[in-house]
C-alpha cells in the first residue's frame, strides 16, 4: 500500500515536472524562431537540454524562496513561476514585459515570484544569493535562496567569495552549479585543472555533491535534501548537476567545436526522454505522455500570441526607470 501510494504521487509530481519542461522547451522553440525573424530585442542564449537542473531545483524550493541565475536563465525564471506571456513579452521588448520590455532574454526579472533574476555579468548574481539567504537568516523567515550558474563561473572570484562568506556564515543558499562541459566556446578541461568541481565544496565547509543534471527526479531530490538542511540551520550546499546545452553558446554560435558524436550522446539522454522513460515504468501510457506534451505546446503558443498583441512600449515612457551618470 505504502509503494502505490508513493509510486502514485511521483507519477503525478513527475507528470507536472515534465509537464513544465516541455513549457520551458516550446518557450525557448519559438524564442528560436523569433530571432531568426529579428523579432528578438538584442541577443538570446538558449538552454535547451538543461531543463531538468531548474525544474528539478525549484520544485524543492517554497513559496518566499528565491532564486538567481545567469543570462541564459529562461528556464530557471519560468520554473520559478514567472508567467510565459510576460516573459515573452520581454524579449520581444513590450510593455507588458516582465521589466517593461528594458531587459530582455538577458534580463528576466519576476519578484512576485521570487526570481530575483537573470544576469549578464558572469558569476555577478552569486553574491545577490548569498544576500537575500544572509537577509532570510537575520530576518528568520525560513526561506532558501538557489543561485544557477555555469561551470565558467566556477573559475570567477565571486564564486570563491560568495561559497566563502555562505560557508562562514552557514547562510541558507544552494549554490547549483550547471556543469554544461564549456565554459562559451572552450571545454571545461582547457581552462580548469581540477574539473571534478563539486570537490571545491570541501574549501568552504560545505557539501558537494555530483548529480545527473538530465534526470529531474535525481536532481529534485539532492536539492530537496539540500533546501532541507538549509532551513534546518545547516548552511549552504554545492551541487554540480552534469549537463549538455543542445545548441550554440549564443544564436549566432554553431557550436563547431564539439567532438563529433557528443551531442547524439546527449540528445539520447535528453531530459525529456529520460522522464518520459521513468514515466513509462510508472505506468503512463504514450498517449497520456503526448497529451502533457501538447497541453504544453498549446499553453506556450497562446502566451505567444498574447505576447505579440500586446504594445510597444510609448515613446515617452521608454526612458522610465532608466538612470543616466553624467
Amino acid at each position: 500500500m505504502t509503494t502505490a501510494t508513493t509510486d502514485a504521487a511521483t507519477r503525478e509530481q513527475l507528470l507536472d515536472m515534465q509537464r513544465r519542461m516541455h513549457e520551458i522547451r516550446f518557450f525557448e522553440d519559438i524564442t528560436k524562431d523569433w530571432f531568426s525573424r529579428s523579432l528578438v530585442r538584442g541577443s538570446t542564449h538558449l538552454g535547451q537540454g538543461q531543463e531538468a537542473v531548474s525544474v528539478g531545483v525549484t520544485s524543492a524550493l517554497r513559496e518566499g524562496d528565491t532564486t538567481t541565475c545567469t543570462y541564459r536563465g529562461h528556464a530557471t525564471v519560468l520554473a520559478q513561476g514567472a508567467p510565459l506571456d510576460r516573459a515573452f513579452a520581454e524579449i520581444l521588448g513590450k510593455e507588458q514585459g516582465l521589466c517593461g520590455g528594458k531587459g530582455g532574454s538577458m534580463h528576466l526579472t519576476d519578484l512576485s515570484v521570487g526570481a530575483l533574476g537573470s544576469f549578464a555579468i558572469v558569476g555577478a548574481h552569486l553574491p545577490v544569493s548569498t544576500g537575500a539567504a544572509w537577509a532570510a537568516q537575520l530576518l528568520g523567515t525560513g526561506a532558501v535562496s538557489a543561485t544557477f550558474f555555469g561551470d565558467g563561473a566556477a573559475n570567477i572570484g565571486t564564486f570563491h567569495e560568495a561559497m566563502n562568506l555562505a560557508g562562514v556564515w552557514k547562510l541558507p543558499v544552494l549554490f547549483v552549479l550547471e556543469n554544461n562541459l564549456y565554459g562559451e566556446y572552450s571545454p571545461i578541461a582547457t581552462t580548469t585543472a581540477n574539473t571534478d568541481l563539486r570537490g571545491r565544496a570541501d574549501t568552504y565547509g560545505m557539501p558537494g555533491v555530483r548529480v545527473d543534471g538530465n534526470d529531474v527526479e535525481a536532481v529534485r531530490e539532492v536539492a530537496r535534501q539540500a533546501v532541507d538542511r538549509a532551513r534546518a540551520g545547516g548552511g549552504p550546499t554545492l551541487i554540480e548537476a552534469m549537463t549538455y546545452r543542445q545548441s550554440g553558446h549564443s544564436r549566432s554560435d554553431p557550436a563547431a567545436y564539439r567532438p563529433p558524436g557528443e551531442l547524439d550522446e546527449w540528445l539520447a539522454r535528453d531530459p525529456l526522454l529520460v522522464a518520459a522513460r521513468r514515466l513509462g515504468e510508472l505506468g503512463v501510457s504514450e498517449a497520456e505522455l503526448d497529451a502533457v506534451r501538447d497541453r504544453a505546446q498549446e499553453t506556450v503558443r497562446a502566451a505567444a500570441d498574447r505576447a505579440l498583441a500586446w504594445d510597444e512600449p510609448a515613446a515617452d515612457r521608454r526612458f522610465d526607470d532608466v538612470w543616466e551618470t553624467r
